[in-house]
């Protein structure tokens, strides 16, 4: 279905095949800028305009179809010195297409939303990211409802904020060396938990 850069396919990455965006249209169709924002916003790629730029001149002549294809467009973008580095060089754009198809970032906010709201006293929610852009928005949910705001102290309050949550971990736990040993690719994984407060 177009994920992967390590297999060739027609350029897909919809979760819901019945969703109208596919990543064929994203590389064919948005704008220079469009295509650069997604990059930046999505995959923190620092070559954003250049790849962007290549994909605009190569679907002049033809359309890009294939994840091969887009791959092979990315590498001419980028400087010798960045395909001689560990990682595949198009791992940032991909995940920025998949990401801007299924709309990833919004359904995560709201997953948090409602999840928060429909947890028992005492219910625990536990989330795993998978990269930084994710991790942001899970850590600035949870510390939206279990960490108080801050005040000037300076200044004289009523009462005590009460907070309906409390943080499981202030700092997100990641894979252990021995972990990582078993599995590498966990290399990149955060996990962060909340608690809903027992009703007083």
């Amino acid at each position: 279905r177009g994920f992967s850069y390590r297999e060739d396919a027609r350029l897909g990455m919809r979760m819901d095949q019945e969703a109208p965006l596919t990543a064929y249209e994203v590389v064919n169709t948005y704008t220079l800028e469009a295509l650069t924002e997604v990059f930046s916003t999505y995959g923190e790629e620092p070559f954003s305009y250049k790849i962007a730029k290549q994909i605009v001149m190569e679907r002049e002549k033809a359309p890009i179809e294939t994840t091969f294809q887009l791959v092979e467009v990315i590498k001419r973008a980028l400087p010798n010195a960045v395909l001689r580095k560990k990682g595949h060089p198009a791992k940032r754009v991909f995940q920025a297409i998949r990401i801007e198809v299924n709309h990833e970032l919004a359904q995560l906010k709201t997953v948090l939303i409602e999840g928060l709201k429909r947890l028992a006293p005492r219910g625990r929610m536990v989330v795993i990211t998978f990269h930084s852009l994710e991790d942001r928005i899970v850590k600035n949910a949870f510390r939206s409802v279990a960490v108080a705001k801050k005040v000037d102290k300076r200044i004289p309050q009523i009462g005590v904020e009460k907070l309906e949550y409390r943080l499981l971990n202030r700092k997100p736990v990641t894979a252990s060396v021995e972990e990582l040993t078993i599995n590498p690719r966990s290399h990149s994984a955060k996990l962060r938990g909340i608690e809903r407060n027992e009703d007083e």
